[in-house]
């Protein structure tokens, strides 16, 4: 099957499988897994950071860092198309106990302005604010430019504020902007990014950041119930993830680019190529906003060998990665003008 539904279906390569089954292990909530601290001490150092801890997924690195960073019953400011609001099913009130304040983010990154005005002193009827959250890559596929991250570092640093980033896909973001991944990290006091997506890690993200706001969430990753044991055996394909596959990121970026192109030439899809910036792309079909024409529209791709997600708010995302070559772009394309001109 071509899995176009997210570059977190990647499978591990072969490499990573001979890591995973030679990995030395200890236990790691002792902190002597060799293993896992390789991939921590990686992580930290390629983003610039003075320490990083493994985690089992995005939304927990994610959470733990609002749960790190914020006192229960305190706001934070984040993107109302972010993933920790869209997608992480509103664990921020369960797990920080934060009111989340969303602002709108068309470009990948809030006006700084925007962000000014709705940052708040704990008054009477008002809680502090207590962070601020930004997303780059933006899971709409959207990059932001670092002109843009330090306009808002700037009013952070003005209300005293620390930021997080979820740079899930921050790798991709870098091959975007054409700078190391430490640049954009240099502009978050936290980052977390994903090992499982678009790097064929079978498990895991980091949360990287300063040496004592680390310590602090590997205590309440323990609560969480995150803290594993002979976890190398994971960390293992974490450390080839970072050393041999953020580098091919720009072939996924290129044949996204070649998909958005061949669906623009059907008729009746909107898909605007000049946005297509990483890996994913963005198209309406206004039939398909109809749910059992979605339906029908996901069962002829699966028929022809494609899975796909069902349209969100009407638009479809396509995700290229690295199990998707030219030869499936090609497939992909002519299975979409047999399906979207009602020849399927």
């Amino acid at each position: 099957m071509i899995d176009l539904r997210s570059d977190t279906v990647t499978k591990p390569t072969e490499k990573m499988r001979k890591a995973m089954a030679e990995a030395a292990v200890g236990d790691d909530v002792y902190g002597d897994d060799p293993t896992v601290n390789a991939l921590e001490e990686l992580g930290a150092r390629l983003l610039g950071k003075e320490a990083a801890l493994f985690v089992p997924s995005g939304t927990f690195g994610n959470q733990l860092a609002l749960f790190t960073w914020c006192g229960r019953g305190t706001e934070v400011i984040l993107g109302n198309e972010c993933h920790i609001i869209v997608h992480e099913a509103g664990a921020a009130s369960v797990i920080a106990a934060v009111q989340t304040r969303p602002v709108p983010d068309p470009a990948g990154a809030p006006d700084p302005e925007d962000l000014r005005r709705l940052i708040r002193k704990r008054d009477l009827h008002a809680p502090a604010t207590s962070l601020i959250c930004l997303e780059n890559a933006h899971s709409q596929g959207r990059v932001a430019g670092l002109a843009a991250m330090d306009a808002i570092r700037s009013v952070a640093a003005e209300g005293g504020l620390p930021i997080h980033l979820d740079g899930a896909r921050i790798f991709n973001a870098a091959v975007r902007l054409g700078i190391d991944a430490r640049e954009i990290a240099a502009r978050a006091d936290s980052v977390m990014f994903c090992l499982s997506k678009g790097l064929c890690a079978p498990v895991g993200s980091l949360l990287a950041g300063p040496r004592d706001f680390i310590r602090e969430a590997r205590y309440k990753r323990k609560i969480l119930g995150g803290a594993m044991r002979q976890a190398g055996i994971i960390a293992a394909a974490g450390i080839v993830a970072l050393q041999d596959m953020t580098g091919r990121l720009g072939e996924d970026h290129r044949r996204a680019r070649d998909l958005a192109r061949g669906l623009a030439e059907i008729p009746a899809r909107s898909v605007k190529v000049e946005d297509t910036e990483i890996n994913m792309v963005f198209f309406s079909f206004p039939p398909a906003e109809h749910p059992r024409k979605a339906q029908e529209i996901q069962a002829a791709f699966r028929a022809n060998g494609i899975l796909i997600n069902a349209p969100e708010g009407g638009m479809f995302r396509f995700v290229t990665h690295y199990w998707i070559g030219d030869r499936e772009i090609a497939a992909v394309l002519e299975t979409s003008r047999d399906v979207f001109t009602g020849n399927a």
